[in-house]
């Protein structure tokens, strides 16, 4: 996991492909200011760019995530969409320096997915819990569509089966 203060996080590029230092964010987070989280939705990804800089936070963002264990989809989405991402061609590829930092903290989302899900109430975290817990265990495809589908696109798909059950979601 890359330490705050290494030179690195200001030569990162995050996702709008320029300089993004998350660091300021991340304290943010830490210390309790989820708007932080609009920051980081902001920088680490954008139109389906991500960059090296959304890769250092997902570690730090599950260091935060297990200290403070806030029940919070932004965790799940955000970390799904940069897995997502960064298997599309213009995006960077996952350097080597940090690989190992980014697939440890993968390996643990996928656990920590699994203990939220049991309290989950929320619909939002319940998806993007779902959708971490398929890209953790290596169901890409699957893991796609339980992030990438908003709730309209989910009931034009099976709309017909829950035609006579209404409040099923």
């Amino acid at each position: 996991m890359l330490k705050y203060n290494d030179p690195r996080w200001r030569q990162m590029r995050g996702g709008h492909k320029a300089p993004y230092d998350a660091t300021s964010a991340l304290r943010q987070l830490e210390e309790g200011d989820d708007d932080a989280w609009d920051e980081l939705w902001e920088n680490l990804h954008h139109q389906g760019d991500v960059g090296e800089a959304s890769y250092a936070a997902i570690p730090h963002l599950v260091r935060i995530h297990r200290a403070v264990r806030p029940l919070d989809w932004n965790l799940y989405s955000l970390a799904a969409i940069v897995e997502i991402e960064r298997h599309r061609e213009s995006n960077p590829p996952l350097p080597d320096w940090l690989a190992p930092g980014y697939e440890a903290a993968w390996a643990e989302l996928g656990s920590c997915a699994l203990v939220d899900l049991a309290e989950a109430n929320d619909p939002s975290l319940i998806r993007a819990a779902l959708g971490v817990i398929a890209l953790a265990k290596g169901e890409f495809k699957l893991g796609v569509l339980i992030s990438e589908l908003d709730e309209s696109e989910i009931d034009e798909v099976f709309g017909q089966y829950f035609a006579s059950r209404p409040n099923d979601s």
